[in-house]
């Protein structure tokens, strides 16, 4: 036994202690529910940055509305796994095919954009680019291209703010100004 004190136990109003009760009282589900509506909800994407074997060029896209370059993502669907996501996305904007098994979470794994309220997972993946051919459907993709990771084009801010936090890209020297999400 210690000779901490006991926790001081602050004054709350009846009104508080009273629903604090009653929430506890419901059912999980009326409990989960209430709590799904009252705190704020985020989007999960997943995006896989796919380099070259060796880092020196990473996959980039242009898809409307062409204000810039970005990376192969998209929305979770129900069930299904962020990795699955990357891979799923990476074929049907790039065409190129990968198993789950040849990528790898990033580190950092997350970025959570707080702004516009939505959270990244990031995998990496490599690729020779000699040994594929990229398809793109024109309409969702416009351009898929492998770019030198020290030429980069213009990106998006989306892109620059995430690749900001793996060192790369127009916002790399400006870590402050990438996490201003």
């Amino acid at each position: 036994m210690t000779d901490r004190p006991a926790a001081t136990r602050r004054p709350t109003s009846i009104l508080r202690s009273l629903a604090y009760r009653g929430f506890y009282l419901l059912p999980k589900s009326v409990k989960r529910r209430l709590v799904r509506l009252a705190t704020p909800t985020y989007t999960l994407g997943a995006v896989i940055l796919v380099f070259s074997p060796d880092e020196s060029s990473i996959l980039l896209l242009k898809q409307p509305p062409g204000f810039g370059w970005g990376l192969p993502a998209g929305l979770l669907d129900r069930g299904e796994r962020p990795e699955e996501t990357a891979v799923r996305e990476l074929a049907e904007e790039t065409g190129i095919v990968l198993d789950r098994s040849a990528v790898r979470a990033a580190t950092p794994n997350a970025v959570v954009h707080t702004r516009g309220r939505w959270v990244d997972t990031v995998f990496v993946a490599h690729v020779a680019p000699e040994e594929v051919e990229l398809f793109v459907d024109g309409a969702e993709v416009w351009e898929a291209q492998w770019w030198p990771v020290s030429a980069l084009p213009p990106i998006t801010v989306a892109a620059a703010r995430l690749l900001a936090h793996y060192e790369l890209g127009p916002y790399a020297d400006y870590p402050l100004a990438a996490r201003q999400d």
